[in-house]
This record gives C-alpha cells, sequence and structure tokens, in this order.
C-alpha cells in the first residue's frame, strides 16, 4: 500500500464515502468556508481505504482529512481544517 501524495499547500484531501452524514457535514462546512479539497471515496479505491485504516487503528472511519503536511485528522470540523490550513 503506497501513501497517497499529500495535497498541495491550501488544501486538503477528504477521505470519504457517498453515505456517510458526517462526510456531508464536513463537504458542506469546507465549502461554506472556501476550503479547497478533494474528495477520494474509500469505497471506490482499496488503496485509499488501507491508507485510511492506517491512520485509524485499522478502521474505516471517515471523514479523515490529509493535510499537505502529510498528517491527518479523523472526522474534524471544517472550523479545524480551515484553521490549520491558515496556520
Amino acid at each position: 500500500m503506497s501513501t497517497p501524495a499529500p495535497p498541495t499547500a491550501g488544501t486538503v484531501t477528504v477521505f470519504m464515502t457517498s453515505w456517510c452524514p458526517f462526510c456531508r457535514m464536513l463537504r458542506a462546512g469546507l465549502q461554506r468556508a472556501g476550503v479547497d479539497f478533494t474528495e477520494v471515496d474509500i469505497e471506490r479505491k482499496p488503496d485509499a481505504a488501507e491508507f485510511v485504516m492506517l491512520q485509524n487503528g485499522g478502521n474505516q472511519t471517515v471523514p479523515t482529512v490529509l493535510f499537505p503536511d502529510g498528517t491527518t485528522l479523523t472526522n474534524p470540523p471544517a472550523e479545524d481544517v480551515a484553521a490549520r490550513l491558515s496556520a
């Protein structure tokens, strides 16, 4: 399993599923905050699901957010994501 490339500065990658209500809430919050992001559906990309599991103790917990510095947050509020990008 290869680690996904970190997103470019000022953006994040959100690992999600199409049915997850927390993913929908984060997506809406990031859009309201003007945060650029890329979505990756872990049900369609097995490597992405493996990466999420590595970040979350073997669980496919979404949303998992990957930052440009290679760190992640699991199920964060959009405000935390925006604040971390502006720091």
